[in-house]
């Protein structure tokens, strides 16, 4: 990768939360749901959001595009033209991914309305089959219209480190509204060099070790570690009878609670009952409720005991 076309930024998920800080508050926001949280939090903190519908659980200026088992976890296009959309794949709840076709789909998009794709790739490591794209910019035109975020925090453990990377190509830019075309890499360089002062050198040089080939040794077997603990528990869900998705190229199992139950209800009964703890689908936004969220992230043994418990539980 040309260095010289892009900037990189050493902070951890909070990236997805300042990058807000170079556009219009008054940008159209689409948000897939369910979806991780900090997407839409920080368009609220913005004052991009507008009223919250507290019947619906949803606000009134944010486009929310359902990723559901009735689409194949696949969001549609908007309606309405959007300024900023945020699409993160493999997908943080449903562990679900798109394919470069599908993702072509949204460039496609954003070209014709000048709209910017914020590209989460934190879980890009864990992708397995060979159609999936692990960057955004494997996609013919995305260099124009997207930025993508990645992230040490799972592919080596980084979390609460605050390290990570956003790739802004100079080629991706935002319009005034007057039309004048403005590059939002020295945008995102100007925000950085006032707000932040950057990642500790400790830390900064842990990354470096990371591509070292002895760091390079290790993620791999982690992401290895974890992988079959989603098997054991998407293979595990499924013979105890549940409807899984997800676990093949992601850390994350999303399954369908029981019937006339709703997700806390079904956390509730989980952690009672056979004292396992998960998230609930409705924590990830409206679509995500008669969902639940297990991870990969735990020890073999742990996974294993979770698993034969919910098995018997289940009978």
């Amino acid at each position: 990768m040309n260095q010289t076309k892009y900037l990189y930024q050493m902070e951890q998920s909070v990236t997805h939360g300042n990058i807000v800080d170079i556009f219009a508050v008054d940008n159209k926001v689409a948000i897939t749901d369910p979806v991780y949280p900090v997407y839409l939090d920080t368009n609220v903190m913005s004052g991009r959001s507008g009223n919250y519908n507290e019947e619906k659980g949803i606000y009134e200026n944010i486009v929310y595009l359902p990723v559901t088992a009735e689409n194949d976890f696949k969001p549609e296009l908007p309606k309405e033209k959007v300024d900023m959309i945020y699409l993160c794949f493999p997908n943080n709840p449903t562990g679900t991914v798109l394919t470069k076709e599908d993702l072509k789909v949204w460039v496609d998009y954003a070209k014709e309305n000048n709209s910017i794709i914020l590209y989460d790739a934190a879980y890009e490591v864990f992708i397995e089959e060979d159609n999936i794209p692990h960057s955004i910019y494997e996609v013919e035109g995305a260099k124009d219209v997207a930025i993508e975020f990645k992230s040490y925090s799972k592919t080596a453990g980084f979390t609460g480190t605050r390290c990570a990377y956003v790739v802004i190509p100079k080629t991706v830019k935002g319009y005034t509204k007057n039309g004048e075309a403005i590059e939002l890499n020295k945008l995102w360089n100007r925000r950085t060099c006032t707000k932040f002062n950057g990642v500790s050198y400790i830390v900064q040089r842990a990354a470096e070790a990371t591509y070292s080939e002895e760091g390079k040794k290790q993620i791999k077997e982690n992401i290895a570690y974890y992988k079959e603990n989603a098997k054991i528990i998407k293979e595990g869900l499924e013979e105890a009878g549940f409807t899984v998705y997800g676990a093949i190229n992601s850390p994350y199992i999303w399954l369908k609670v029981p019937e006339g139950m709703t997700s806390w209800e079904f956390f509730d009964k989980l952690l009672e009952e056979v004292n396992i703890v998960g998230t609930p689908g409705s924590g990830f936004g409206p679509h995500g409720e008669g969902y639940f969220r297990l991870t990969a992230f735990g020890t073999r043994e742990n996974t294993k005991k979770a698993i034969e418990r919910i098995k018997n539980w289940n009978k």
